[in-house]
């Protein structure tokens, strides 16, 4: 399983499967907000309410269709048939992960220790067959980790965020509900980054929370994946659905190393 979290922090680049599923650029505007369990028919289903703090913990889950049954075939998206999220409601403890799937439909997602508080996980997937065949979707459930769940507040909006010696700048006026060109930059040192590597078939890749309701939204650069060499730009179309705060995690790849940067975005 990948583990593809840790603002700030690197973590070691996967090996991934080829990539039959969206292209880069695409903005995933119909998936919704990520915030009901069920939409469509299609629902994810879990027994799990609470998991541990402080420890490595599994969560497990499914994803059942309009007849009720499991789900076993997913399209492949980003070299990914699913994409699991997890974040505290304050918005920190990002986690990325690309959980594994049994012969049943029940997933694992793998989660690194989990401070005390409340969580939400997402899945979003595509599935690959049934009435629901190619439609992006985005479900989620809350689940607690026990403890004194002492509230992180959310940094102030700003234009860049350093991550392992990297600094990533976001430019753009965005105005929510609409779709607005937005461009982030990559530097190291004050130069440009001109080595980005391809992580999950883009150059980039951009979740975003909202603050309060945890709202999702799932970006990725428009810019064209051409071998080991890109940067320090990085083109998208932003189209975030609710004004207010916007906690946006920017993971991207240099030298086999995965790197995340978290940065707060002012939505009008």
């Amino acid at each position: 399983m990948d583990h593809d979290s840790k603002p700030s922090a690197s973590a070691s680049a996967a090996g991934e499967d080829r990539d039959h599923g969206s292209m880069p650029g695409m903005d995933h505007g119909g998936m919704g907000d990520g915030l009901a369990d069920a939409k469509d028919g299609y629902e994810l289903t879990s027994t799990t309410t609470a998991l541990p703090a402080g420890e490595k913990a599994a969560y497990r889950f499914r994803i059942t269709g309009p007849d009720g049954k499991p789900v076993t075939r997913f399209a492949v998206d980003q070299t990914k048939r699913m994409h699991f999220y997890a974040i505290r409601s304050d918005l920190t403890g990002f986690q990325h992960l690309h959980p594994a799937m049994g012969d049943d439909g029940t997933w694992t997602a793998d989660l690194a220790a989990l401070k005390p508080g409340k969580w939400r996980m997402y899945a979003s997937f595509i599935p690959d067959d049934g009435p629901g065949k190619g439609e992006d979707l985005v479900l989620s459930r809350t689940v607690t980790a026990p403890g004194d769940a002492r509230r992180t507040p959310l940094p102030a909006a700003a234009t860049s965020a350093d991550a392992d010696g990297y600094t990533v700048t976001v430019k753009g006026d965005l105005t929510a509900g609409t779709t607005h060109p937005m461009t982030v930059g990559v530097s190291k040192g004050g130069k440009p980054v001109t080595d980005l590597q391809p992580y999950l078939d883009t150059y980039a890749h951009l979740t975003a929370f909202h603050e309060g309701d945890q709202a999702f939204a799932h970006l990725h650069p428009r810019t064209e994946v051409k071998g080991d060499r890109g940067g320090p730009d990085l083109a998208f179309r932003a189209m975030l659905p609710k004004s207010g705060n916007w906690r946006l995690f920017l993971q991207f790849r240099t030298g086999g190393t995965l790197h995340t940067a978290a940065l707060t975005l002012r939505v009008g």
